[in-house]
Protein backbone atom coordinates (compact mmCIF):
# COMPACT_ATOMS: atom_id res chain seq x y z
CA UNK A 1 0.00 0.00 0.00
CA UNK A 2 1.49 3.33 -1.08
CA UNK A 3 1.51 6.29 1.28
CA UNK A 4 0.75 9.75 0.01
CA UNK A 5 3.43 12.36 0.37
CA UNK A 6 1.59 15.18 2.06
CA UNK A 7 4.37 17.45 3.25
CA UNK A 8 7.76 18.77 2.30
CA UNK A 9 9.27 16.85 5.23
CA UNK A 10 7.79 13.55 3.99
CA UNK A 11 9.22 14.23 0.53
CA UNK A 12 12.64 15.01 2.01
CA UNK A 13 12.57 11.82 4.08
CA UNK A 14 11.60 9.74 1.04
CA UNK A 15 14.33 11.39 -1.04
CA UNK A 16 16.96 10.66 1.63
CA UNK A 17 15.86 7.02 1.92
CA UNK A 18 15.93 6.47 -1.84
CA UNK A 19 19.25 8.31 -2.23
CA UNK A 20 20.80 6.07 0.44
CA UNK A 21 19.63 2.98 -1.45
CA UNK A 22 20.96 4.29 -4.76
CA UNK A 23 24.32 5.54 -3.55
CA UNK A 24 27.16 3.07 -3.86
CA UNK A 25 28.00 1.20 -0.68
CA UNK A 26 31.64 1.70 0.13
CA UNK A 27 33.07 -0.81 2.55
CA UNK A 28 36.40 -2.23 3.59
CA UNK A 29 36.24 -4.07 0.28
CA UNK A 30 36.67 -7.68 1.14
CA UNK A 31 34.47 -7.93 -1.95
CA UNK A 32 33.27 -5.42 -4.53
CA UNK A 33 30.08 -5.99 -6.48
CA UNK A 34 29.68 -3.73 -9.50
CA UNK A 35 26.27 -3.57 -11.16
CA UNK A 36 26.59 -2.62 -14.83
CA UNK A 37 24.12 0.16 -15.50
CA UNK A 38 24.60 1.25 -19.06
CA UNK A 39 21.50 1.89 -21.15
CA UNK A 40 21.16 -1.81 -21.96
CA UNK A 41 21.60 -2.80 -18.32
CA UNK A 42 19.01 -0.34 -17.09
CA UNK A 43 16.56 -1.48 -19.78
CA UNK A 44 17.13 -5.09 -18.67
CA UNK A 45 16.45 -4.32 -14.99
CA UNK A 46 19.78 -3.24 -13.45
CA UNK A 47 18.05 -0.78 -11.12
CA UNK A 48 16.09 -3.62 -9.54
CA UNK A 49 19.29 -5.69 -9.35
CA UNK A 50 21.20 -3.05 -7.37
CA UNK A 51 18.25 -2.67 -4.98
CA UNK A 52 18.00 -6.45 -4.47
CA UNK A 53 21.74 -6.70 -3.81
CA UNK A 54 21.57 -3.84 -1.29
CA UNK A 55 18.67 -5.56 0.49
CA UNK A 56 20.44 -8.94 0.57
CA UNK A 57 23.72 -7.44 1.81
CA UNK A 58 21.88 -5.51 4.53
CA UNK A 59 19.86 -8.58 5.52
CA UNK A 60 23.10 -10.55 5.97
CA UNK A 61 24.88 -7.61 7.69
CA UNK A 62 27.54 -7.61 4.97
CA UNK A 63 28.53 -3.97 5.33
CA UNK A 64 32.13 -4.73 4.36
CA UNK A 65 31.01 -5.58 0.81
CA UNK A 66 31.19 -2.60 -1.54
CA UNK A 67 28.26 -2.25 -3.94
CA UNK A 68 28.90 0.12 -6.83
CA UNK A 69 27.65 1.04 -10.29
CA UNK A 70 29.43 1.15 -13.64
CA UNK A 71 28.52 1.65 -17.25
CA UNK A 72 28.14 -0.88 -20.00
CA UNK A 73 30.46 -3.91 -19.93
CA UNK A 74 29.89 -4.67 -23.62
CA UNK A 75 27.87 -7.83 -23.08
CA UNK A 76 24.37 -6.49 -23.69
CA UNK A 77 22.84 -9.92 -24.21
CA UNK A 78 23.90 -10.89 -20.66
CA UNK A 79 22.24 -7.95 -18.90
CA UNK A 80 21.45 -7.37 -16.15
CA UNK A 81 24.91 -8.33 -15.00
CA UNK A 82 27.48 -7.75 -12.28
CA UNK A 83 31.20 -8.06 -11.82
CA UNK A 84 32.21 -9.45 -8.43
CA UNK A 85 35.85 -8.78 -7.46
CA UNK A 86 37.20 -10.72 -4.50
CA UNK A 87 39.96 -9.68 -2.09
CA UNK A 88 42.64 -11.23 -4.34
CA UNK A 89 41.48 -9.06 -7.25
CA UNK A 90 39.96 -11.95 -9.21
CA UNK A 91 36.86 -10.86 -11.14
CA UNK A 92 33.78 -12.96 -11.77
CA UNK A 93 30.99 -11.88 -14.13
CA UNK A 94 27.44 -13.00 -13.53
CA UNK A 95 24.73 -12.42 -16.11
CA UNK A 96 21.01 -12.55 -16.79
CA UNK A 97 20.34 -11.89 -13.13
CA UNK A 98 17.09 -11.85 -11.20
CA UNK A 99 16.19 -11.77 -7.52
CA UNK A 100 16.49 -15.54 -7.03
CA UNK A 101 19.94 -15.64 -8.65
CA UNK A 102 21.09 -12.72 -6.50
CA UNK A 103 20.09 -14.63 -3.37
CA UNK A 104 22.09 -17.65 -4.57
CA UNK A 105 25.13 -15.51 -5.38
CA UNK A 106 25.05 -13.83 -1.95
CA UNK A 107 24.62 -17.17 -0.15
CA UNK A 108 27.20 -19.03 -2.24
CA UNK A 109 29.87 -16.65 -3.47
CA UNK A 110 29.67 -13.74 -1.04
CA UNK A 111 29.12 -15.70 2.19
CA UNK A 112 30.90 -18.98 1.41
CA UNK A 113 33.45 -17.87 -1.18
CA UNK A 114 32.22 -20.44 -3.71
CA UNK A 115 31.40 -19.03 -7.17
CA UNK A 116 27.94 -19.95 -8.44
CA UNK A 117 29.19 -21.40 -11.72
CA UNK A 118 25.82 -21.83 -13.41
CA UNK A 119 25.41 -18.03 -13.61
CA UNK A 120 29.02 -17.13 -14.47
CA UNK A 121 29.83 -15.49 -17.79
CA UNK A 122 33.61 -15.51 -17.21
CA UNK A 123 35.76 -16.55 -14.28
Amino acid sequence: MDKRIDSREALSALRARVRQQLEPREGAEALRITVHMGTCGIAAGARDIIHHFAEQLDRENLHEVALTRAGCAGLCDQEPMITLRDASGTEFRYGRLDQRKIEEIVQGHVLQGVPVRKYLITA
